[in-house]
């Protein structure tokens, strides 16, 4: 399977537990560590384990790799690592703290470079 086919499985065992804003990153251009970047909010740590539970349960029965899970003892900020695609499962309040989309959405300023001036 591809990393569009991992995309898929994710998004949809994220929705299956109703996840909330979904959102999937293309960080292929700006890391080795990963294709894809999901992120996902649940409304309690039990949502939150919910929907981690939910995607490891549906990676390993789709025969992909789960090489490591942190933060699921805690439920406030889960990452899933699926070697292509990196699963971040948290509690609106870590999300909007980290704005982990705003992170990976910024381009590098080259050395010398002026910011895009507004207006």
């Amino acid at each position: 399977m591809n990393v569009k086919s991992l995309e898929t499985l994710v998004v949809n065992a994220l929705d299956d537990i109703k996840g909330e804003h979904i959102t999937v990153l293309d960080i292929s251009g700006q890391s080795d560590i990963a294709d894809l970047m999901i992120v996902v909010s649940g409304n309690s740590n039990r949502q939150v384990k919910a929907l981690a539970r939910n995607v490891i349960d549906a990676a390993k029965e789709n025969q992909f790799q789960v090489l490591g899970v942190e933060g699921f003892e805690e439920g406030e900020w889960i990452l899933v690592d699926l070697i292509d695609v990196i699963v971040h499962v948290m509690i609106p309040s870590v999300r909007d703290f980290y704005d982990l989309e705003n992170l990976w959405s910024l381009r590098p300023k080259r050395s010398g470079e002026e910011p895009p001036s507004e207006g």
